[in-house]
């Protein structure tokens, strides 16, 4: 309930994150457990007590094949030919306008997806409006 406190202390939810509170304590917390857990105050098994010592499994990493990512890209650019550019765009434009009054974007999602507007499209639309999260560097 302290915690609670100080929360509406500073006015609530939505200024503590302007100001970049939540961040800093979630940051700060994920520290402290981490330290805890290098200087063993904090036992995770298979982790840092109780480890085998086998050699781990490479895990090989997937690879798209060249020729699968030129044929996406080639039906992407087909699709861009055939739909309705103009109704995709104003689509977009009325998804624009829902974040903007933060209104529930999911409907306009599905419609701009139903007239086959693109991920990219759909994502940079919505990054006009709310940005992009970068995480602070924790120095």
């Amino acid at each position: 309930m302290e915690y609670i406190q100080k929360i509406d202390d500073m006015g609530g939810i939505i200024p503590t994150i302007e100001k970049g509170f939540i961040v800093r304590e979630i940051s700060d917390a994920a520290y402290r457990y981490q330290r805890e857990i290098e200087e063993k105050k904090r036992i995770i098994v298979g982790v840092n007590e109780f480890v085998m010592e086998e050699e781990p499994v490479k895990i090989e990493l997937f690879r798209v094949d060249p020729e699968v990512e030129k044929k996406q890209i080639e039906r992407v650019n087909d699709i861009r030919k055939t739909r309705n550019n103009k109704k995709v765009k104003e689509l977009l434009e009325e998804l624009r306008r829902a974040a903007e009054k933060n209104e529930n974007v999911m409907p306009y999602v599905l419609k701009a997806v139903k007239a086959y507007a693109t991920l990219g499209e759909i994502i940079g639309t919505l990054k006009e409006v709310y940005g992009e999260y970068k995480p602070e560097t924790i120095i």
